[in-house]
């Protein structure tokens, strides 16, 4: 067991043992964004307050940092990782990505995908660590080669998992799968058989699982000029189901997306919704044909509109947002699709996210953005309950996940802030860790919340 797997365990494995048995309905989080891809837990008795000796029940050292959310089904916790990535390097690259804000959609890195870009750790890892006392399980490397994108690196995807396999995608596009024990069952390079990516920024969208396929999108077209897809595979074997084009009008750094495909069920249909290239799109899950598409995502036609924050649903309306202004929220039908006055509102004010994806219980609509500042609007109509309130100083790149009537999210410098989730603004509490760039989202379940730094995966609790 190397130095990794060492834990901090913080309370004696007796108290441990009294929590309840994890895994219980809706408390696993098999996916990025949780079980409905909406941001919301189940889960109950979720700590608001901790620090570096408070409530910390285990914290377990990490290969380097990366901005993969960890994902969570019964006593595992799966993980992506670089290998290792030199702290001050990622900094040293970070602040260039800072000084370099005006130069995005121009074209002007190095290499594929343009951005500028440093050597990181080579080996591309998938992590299984014990949620009971945070020791690590097993290690299996899926790719090599990782690069630093600024603000990224090619273990940015998150893996998924149905309880019996877990899937791993990687920035270089190489697709795996695993058994919950660690052993490979098969694997595929996507790059390999599609053709090269063409992101600026690096390639960061998360696996979606459905009905025994693995569905990924590939949007791109800063770099290339082949075109952007969305593709399944047989989740057992790994051989192609279907692949489609998703054609785009979208200019420059526009037709790219750092977004996540989305599983929709409305109206006793069941479709993947891809927002990205200046559109939103509905997909038959069985063929991947398009269903249906939704402009508005670059009123303006703008050439630097690529998305990084992901679609959501619920109670029946897609929400997607885009480069900070406007998101859109778009009303299927009756018959599961949107018609010709499908978009139920839009927020172009401020306060709307880049990076961070919202959440939203189908009532409230919560949405952060990259300074700190909050907001709350009805999911129905719109129009502002709340905000934009400030909560915490600096950058915030993690998405905010609701959790026993509370939002929590957490900024670059490990801070996680709890608000009281409803029609008030309330700051509970802001919580400090002494890790630091932290861009993946924290992880409610089974009483607990899981944090991701760069240095370690935290485990909080009572």
């Amino acid at each position: 067991m190397n130095r990794r797997a060492l834990p901090a365990v913080a309370l004696p494995l007796l108290l441990l043992s009294s929590r309840s048995e994890p895994g219980g309905a809706g408390e696993n989080w098999p996916q990025w964004r949780g079980p409905n891809q909406d941001g919301v837990s189940s889960a109950k008795g979720v700590p608001t307050e901790w620090g570096p000796e408070q409530s910390v029940l285990w914290k377990t050292d990490l290969p380097a940092w990366s901005g993969a959310t960890p994902i969570l089904w019964g006593e595992r916790i799966f993980v992506m990782s670089p290998s290792m990535v030199d702290p001050e390097e990622a900094r040293r690259v970070e602040e260039e990505r800072r000084q370099g804000e005006q130069e995005r959609g121009r074209g002007r890195g190095r290499g594929r995908g343009g951005a500028d870009r440093s050597p990181g750790g080579d080996a591309l890892l998938l992590l299984c660590i014990s949620t009971a006392d945070g020791s690590l399980l097993w290690e299996r490397e899926v790719d090599s080669g990782n690069r630093l994108y600024r603000k990224g690196n090619d273990a940015s995807p998150s893996p998924v998992t149905d309880g019996e396999f877990v899937f791993a995608l990687t920035g270089n596009g190489v697709l795996g799968a695993f058994d919950m024990q660690g052993e490979p069952v098969w694997k595929r390079s996507l790059q390999d058989e599609y053709g090269a990516f063409g992101h600026n920024w690096g390639y960061a969208c998360s696996p979606l699982l459905y009905d025994g396929k693995v569905i990924v999108e590939v949007l791109h077209g800063s770099h290339t000029d082949g075109p952007s897809y969305v593709a399944a595979f047989a989740a057992k074997t790994g051989k192609p189901v279907w692949k489609v084009d998703r054609p785009t009008d979208a200019r420059q750094e526009s037709p790219d997306a750092y977004t996540t495909p989305l599983l929709v069920r409305h109206a006793g249909q069941t479709q993947i919704v891809v927002s990205g290239g200046d559109y939103v799109t509905g997909h038959d899950p069985e063929t991947g044909k398009e269903l249906w598409r939704v402009a508005g995502l670059n009123p303006n036609a703008a050439r630097n509109y690529r998305i990084v924050a992901s679609p959501l649903a619920a109670g029946g309306i897609v929400y997607a947002p885009t480069r900070v202004r406007p998101l859109t929220a778009i009303e299927l039908g009756e018959d599961g699709r949107p018609d010709d006055e499908s978009i139920a509102w839009q927020w172009d004010e401020r306060g709307g996210p880049d990076v961070p994806t919202p959440a939203c219980d189908g009532t409230y609509f919560y949405m952060v953005d990259d300074s700190g500042m909050a907001t709350c609007l009805d999911a129905k109509t719109g129009k502002a309950v709340w905000g934009p309130e400030r909560t915490v100083s600096g950058t915030v790149s993690s998405s905010p996940v609701l959790a026993d009537g509370k939002v929590y999210f957490t900024n670059e410098e490990g801070v996680t802030v709890v608000l009281a989730a409803g029609k008030e603004f309330r700051q509970i509490a802001a919580n400090e860790l002494d890790g630091s760039y932290t861009l993946s989202s924290p992880v409610p379940a089974d009483g607990r919340l899981y944090v991701r730094t760069e240095e370690f995966l935290y485990c909080i609790g009572k």
